[in-house]
């Protein structure tokens, strides 16, 4: 099974980067699992303004980095979104991108990761009816992050040892989620 870790912040001196970073170690350690990380930052993705929704477009044809974003989400089987909150939602840049799929996310298990104030949780509200009108199957268990993470993340992902003690703390949420997003994506591709 392959996994996607879209990290949805392009900021420079972002956090979602490191919180990705912890994410992605979680998911490594899950059995049969190929775990990707799919930064934003590496796309050069224009504001959308196709005339028709790319899923009512049977003409629609795509090119360059639109093209190659599409092409990489459509390899995965499930997906874990990562953003911050900004504004008491989920970030432009995020929201941006998935405007351009039409089919890629189709009956795939999508798990929110957020993170900012109030563990991001209005991002979450957000990204999650925005996942659900792509078509993706929205995993219940969500992970916000109420901890800051500069000082509880380092840059390279590890959790700080004291949040990593606590008997339901980050890490137990992280484990859960990852563990339900993989359920889910057998049960799907079985079903297909």
């Amino acid at each position: 099974m392959k996994l996607q870790i879209v990290i949805g912040s392009t900021r420079e001196g972002r956090k979602s980067l490191q919180f990705s970073k912890w994410i992605e170690s979680s998911a490594r350690d899950l059995e049969d699992v190929e775990v990707e990380m799919v930064d934003l930052v590496d796309f050069d993705l224009p504001l959308f303004n196709e005339a028709v929704s790319p899923r009512y477009n049977p003409d629609r044809k795509v090119e360059g980095d639109v093209k190659k974003f599409l092409d990489k989400l459509a390899e995965a089987d499930g997906y874990v979104f990562v953003t911050p909150e900004y504004n008491h939602s989920l970030s432009g840049v995020l929201k941006n991108a998935l405007d351009y799929t039409a089919y890629e996310l189709n009956r795939k298990p999508a798990a929110v990761a957020t993170h900012g104030s109030v563990g991001g949780a209005r991002a979450a509200e957000h990204l999650k009816m925005i996942l659900s009108e792509c078509q993706a199957v929205i995993v219940p268990i969500n992970l916000h992050f109420n901890h800051f993470i500069a000082g509880n993340i380092d840059e390279e992902g590890n959790l700080i040892k004291e949040l990593k003690e606590l008997q339901y703390g980050p890490h137990t949420t992280v484990n859960t989620m990852l563990n339900d997003l993989v359920w889910y994506a057998k049960a799907l591709k079985a079903a297909k």
